[in-house]
């Protein structure tokens, strides 16, 4: 099974529930594959650009790929990867992520593809990463950022997903923040209201700490607890 987790937004929980998924699928014994294709706001160390989101991945998949592979285009500017490419003066291939990603479904029980934001961010000039996920013929899971906005974000991107014709396993709510107000209090209700794509999952708010091994633990009973793996495997 292959999946991309993609996002209502940036920074709503995508790196925080692919690994949460992979820390509790390798729990259940299954090899976990894990790829960012692209990673922006990387810095520099030793003269190469670390993906922090990718090297968590490998941690919490247990993954044994080379930084190449778990993610095969960095860049240092904060930006979407079309202008961060270009900025740099680098071409992303769509074919080479796709020849990446079929050796590692290759080796692999499960596959989760973390994107960089949402559908429609582009990777090379027109080509988004809804067109990547058509590419791959891959489900998708929708991170859901719950605070005020998520509504409108969410059933905008379902509506993309349906339109594009690309299958959504279901959507997952995640707290990005650790206060709670009104719209997060009254989201996951009104979701189920609005739109008839399952909800997988409500995650509270969690931090990737330092001390991976703990946070690791963390992950896996979170996960177990929260959210419906047999819906998402099925």
């Amino acid at each position: 099974m292959q999946l991309l987790i993609t996002g209502t937004d940036t920074g709503v929980g995508k790196t925080l529930v692919t690994c949460g998924l992979a820390a509790y699928l390798v729990s259940l014994g299954k090899r976990v594959g894990v790829m960012k294709p692209v990673e922006t706001g990387c810095k520099e160390q030793n003269g190469v650009l670390y993906s922090r989101d990718s090297s968590l991945l490998a941690f919490f998949s247990n993954s044994s790929l080379s930084l190449d592979e778990l993610c095969p285009y960095r860049f240092g500017p904060p930006l979407a990867p079309s202008v961060a490419a270009d900025m740099a003066g680098v071409s992303i291939l769509p074919e080479n992520i796709l020849s990446i990603f079929r050796r590692i479904s290759d080796q692999h029980d499960v596959v989760l593809v973390e994107g960089s934001g949402g559908l429609l961010v582009p990777l090379v000039h027109r080509y988004t990463f809804s067109n990547l996920a058509r590419d791959m013929e891959v489900p998708v899971i929708v991170v859901v950022g719950s605070k005020l906005g998520a509504l409108n974000h969410t059933l905008l991107t379902l509506s993309h997903a349906h339109n594009s014709s690309i299958p959504v396993k279901g959507y997952i709510l995640n707290n990005p923040m650790p206060i709670l107000d009104e719209a997060t209090r009254t989201n996951a209700a009104t979701l189920e209201q609005l739109t008839d794509v399952p909800c997988l999952g409500h995650i509270p708010h969690l931090e990737l700490g330092e001390n991976q091994e703990l946070t690791r633990k963390m992950l896996i009973e979170t996960f177990r607890n929260r959210i419906d793996i047999e819906n998402l495997m099925a």
